[in-house]
């Protein structure tokens, strides 16, 4: 079946396969945007004043700001584009903060896999560290993902 689609095919993700994403520094204006978005205008990532009288003594970026940006990393790298069927489940931890100005990217592994013919692919398992530009681990976790295979029907999941 011919199929038009960017990313990767379930066959060509093997366990021990290592990916690096680009970087993308977070900005004033994401953590703004972000906040508008979500609703969550906590002083930790809104207030100077108030953020430099906590421990981490300035503001810092949502933590679900930094796992969206791995999201957008992880598809830039190629890993979560057309071919993904559906997004299962993670686990997550915050490690670290994620400051104004702090440019992270992702390492991204493919830690296990299994083929679901039904599903029109396989089960996918990356195990997940967003590093920062001292190669600080500031989260990490697992994510499973449904990925398309080669001839599996893009209209059947899971």
């Amino acid at each position: 079946m011919s199929q038009s689609s960017s990313g990767r095919w379930f066959e060509d993700l093997r366990v021990g396969d290592v990916v690096i994403s680009p970087a993308r520094t977070v900005t004033e204006a994401d953590v703004t945007l972000f906040a508008g978005l979500s609703g969550d205008y906590n002083p930790l990532h809104t207030d100077a004043v108030f953020a430099q009288a906590t421990p981490f003594g300035q503001r810092i970026a949502h933590g679900l700001l930094g796992l969206s940006v791995a999201s957008g990393l992880v598809a830039r790298a190629g890993l979560t584009d057309a071919n993904v069927l559906a997004f299962m489940g993670l686990t997550w931890k915050f490690r670290r903060p994620v400051f104004f100005g702090d440019t992270i990217r992702v390492r991204a592994e493919v830690k296990h896999t299994r083929a679901m013919p039904s599903a029109g692919g396989g089960l996918v398992t990356l195990k997940l560290a967003v590093i920062n530009q001292d190669d600080a681990v500031v989260q990490e976790g697992e994510w499973k993902l449904m990925v398309r295979a080669r001839d599996g029907a893009p209209g059947d999941s899971c």
